[in-house]
């Protein structure tokens, strides 16, 4: 898939007139632009410099620590007891499952927990924390949906593709089938559908705001990649 691709999600309800749809397709050339990278497509052809992976999942440390706790306050803002159930359950499974994966990988880069402590987040990922805390806590339930479902998203729908191409090096193996599998397309499934339920309740004004948010997070989310493709670090 290139930039310019806008091939339908492989996760969703596939309704052309849902709201997932609809915010799919604003997406769609940014999605085309994280495919396209070289630090997603090195992750199979194995001409991605471990560095560079180690440096992602440094940062992704940082990230979803901050992550965990937007979805948490998504979850007190949900309009039912149902809905907070599930994101409180999302987030308890960040800790249980993505850091357990890290649990994996940190060792077989050569990392440590207190390297990974002694870490600074880069720009990038601060960046990405900071517009994620300050939507989830200052506005409301759609924002913080929206501006959560792009992490969900775009790493169910990366990790389709890729399963598809498999990696000639274990460490990428297994962040692709971590988040390429069923168990993880069944949990973005359940956020989208709640989605869909959402976005035809709100304002103009409510839609509009929660959209740009979900663009901006996706927007996020080509830069994540692509600092830790560049190794990013503070220029002073």
């Amino acid at each position: 898939m290139t930039q310019t691709d806008t091939a339908p999600p492989r996760i969703g309800p596939a309704d052309p007139d849902s709201w997932s749809t609809r915010l799919w397709t604003e997406i769609s050339p940014i999605f085309g632009a994280i495919t396209a990278h070289p630090f997603v497509t090195g992750l199979t052809d194995g001409s991605l410099d471990p560095d560079a992976f180690a440096h992602y999942v440094a940062q992704d440390v940082h990230y979803l620590r901050a992550y965990a706790r937007a979805l948490a306050v998504v979850a007190a803002k949900a309009p039912s007891l149902v809905d907070t159930a599930m994101f409180a359950r999302h987030a308890a499974e960040v800790f249980d499952v993505e850091l357990a994966l890290h649990g994996e990988l940190l060792p077989a880069l050569g990392l440590s927990t207190e390297v990974i402590d002694a870490t600074p987040a880069t720009p990038a990922t601060q960046a990405y924390n900071s517009y994620l805390l300050a939507t989830v806590y200052g506005g409301g339930f759609a924002d913080g949906l929206a501006a959560v479902l792009p992490c969900y998203w775009i790493y169910a729908e990366v990790g389709a593709e890729l399963l598809e191409r498999g990696s000639t090096d274990a460490r990428y193996q297994r962040w692709i089938d971590s988040y390429g599998g069923e168990e993880f397309a069944a949990t973005v499934n359940e956020v989208l559908r709640l989605a869909d339920r959402t976005g035809p309740i709100l304002t103009s004004a409510e839609e509009i705001t929660a959209r740009a948010h979900f663009v901006t997070t996706s927007r996020y989310e080509w830069m994540f990649f692509d600092a830790a493709y560049r190794r990013e670090g503070w220029p002073v």
